[in-house]
């Protein structure tokens, strides 16, 4: 597989992984200006199984630590992720939970 790196498409609201020539994202909201809500992941079926969806989520969670950001994990997927991979909790808001949305 042909990976390059997660891009944030702040026009979309989506970080981006192109794989192969297909598109995966997690789609996002913004809560706040250090904020991100996580709403939608979604990986080409032709790519399911392959683990693109958790490399995808990992560089996700790479970007939003390193321009000191937080998340709110509405997507199932990530919500698993987080649970599969707990020293991630770092990057999960304190300040807001899925019942306020």
């Amino acid at each position: 597989m042909n990976e390059t790196n997660i891009k944030n498409n702040t026009h979309r609201h989506q970080f981006e992984l192109d794989t192969d020539g297909k598109l995966s994202i997690v789609v996002y909201q913004k809560v706040d200006d250090e904020t991100l809500a996580l709403t939608h992941t979604e990986v080409d079926p032709s790519l399911e199984g392959h683990g693109v969806g958790s490399k995808l989520v990992e560089g996700v969670l790479q970007y939003i630590e390193q321009h000191d950001l937080k998340i709110v994990p509405l997507c199932p997927f990530v919500s698993v992720y987080l649970k599969r991979h707990p020293d991630w909790q770092r990057v999960v808001s304190t300040g807001y939970n899925a019942s306020d949305f």
